[in-house]
């Protein structure tokens, strides 16, 4: 169960997983906690945790809660709890969320906007160039 090594999480059940080698075009609806390492273009919608592996290739949009990256995304992220991007991920695109957590190594490149906690709040927009995208 080489999937499941690289961190627990307990937030909810696991309700599924693409391995490598499978390749997904058009819509995933998901609860509990699901992880995708395979290539997907579309749109992902998850209700608790959703994990891209290391060797994810998702290109689309997520409409998600908590959002853990370890492989490759380009497009739009809207999380309501937490997006966390990994030392090996790489992220292009547009994240909205209220909380953002990089680990040293990850790339991202985009543009960020930090929720308030209230919705009758302005987003916050960070524009974010990783120093590593350049070298």
């Amino acid at each position: 169960m080489g999937w499941f090594d690289r961190k627990r999480h307990d937030s909810g059940e696991w309700t599924g997983f693409l391995d490598q080698g499978v390749k997904l075009e058009g819509r995933l609806e998901c609860s509990g906690t699901f992880r995708i390492d395979s290539a997907m273009k579309g749109t992902l919608v998850s209700h608790e945790t959703l994990i891209l592996g290391e060797h994810a290739k998702v290109e689309g949009q997520i409409d998600g809660n908590y959002v853990i990256i370890g492989g490759h995304f380009d497009g739009t992220i809207k999380a309501s709890g937490k997006v966390e991007i990994q030392t090996k991920a790489i992220v292009t695109g547009e994240i909205h969320t209220p909380c953002l957590i990089m680990e040293p190594g990850a790339i991202f490149d985009g543009r960020c906007h930090m929720l308030a906690a209230t919705e009758a709040s302005k987003p916050i927009t960070i524009p974010i160039r990783s120093a590593a995208a350049h070298a």
